[in-house]
């Protein structure tokens, strides 16, 4: 995109609870912009995760993630680090693509994050084919062969369960 095309972009506003909803298997995601209103450059959502819901090990190959904690606290696996880092509200981490993640509320509370996504629609096809498959499973989990060819076909490996 031109920085022409993004100064005649209109600007996009929405109040606490507004924004288009998945279900993102066991967690939330409110979306605060979308692809389509930034000219496919960025998705912004606040995602709130119950305890004991997380992300398994994962990589993109398409975009880079960047996860700001706003609420409790989430534990993080990175690639290139040693330890899971347990960060709270204020935290921050940049997940480039290509690099392995995860991540997982391991606390007693819920937690929330502002999430940013970095080209931002294939996530949201993906994260959209989940609440989809969430739903085809009346609220359940899909099968975890649904949830590794849905990433797959957005680029993104899920690791094996350990």
């Amino acid at each position: 995109m031109t920085a022409e095309a993004v100064q005649r972009m209109p600007p996009v506003v929405r109040a606490p609870g507004e924004g288009s909803r998945h279900d993102v298997l066991g967690a939330t995601h409110l979306y605060k912009v979308l692809a389509a209103e930034t000219g496919g450059g960025l998705s912004v959502f606040e995602e709130t995760i119950p305890p004991g819901v997380g992300a398994p090990p994962h990589t993109h190959s398409r975009e880079d993630e960047a996860f700001y904690i706003v609420a409790g606290e989430m534990m993080f696996e990175i690639e290139g680090r040693s330890r899971p880092l347990r960060l709270g509200a204020g935290g921050f981490v940049l997940a480039p693509r290509g690099n392995r993640h995860a991540f997982r509320n391991e606390s007693t509370a819920e937690a929330k994050m502002l999430v940013l996504a970095l080209p931002g629609a294939g996530l949201e096809r993906m994260f959209g084919a989940f609440d989809a498959a969430v739903r085809k499973a009346d609220g359940g989990m899909p099968p975890i062969d649904e949830i590794v060819a849905i990433a797959a076909r957005s680029g993104v490996t899920i690791d094996p369960p350990a």
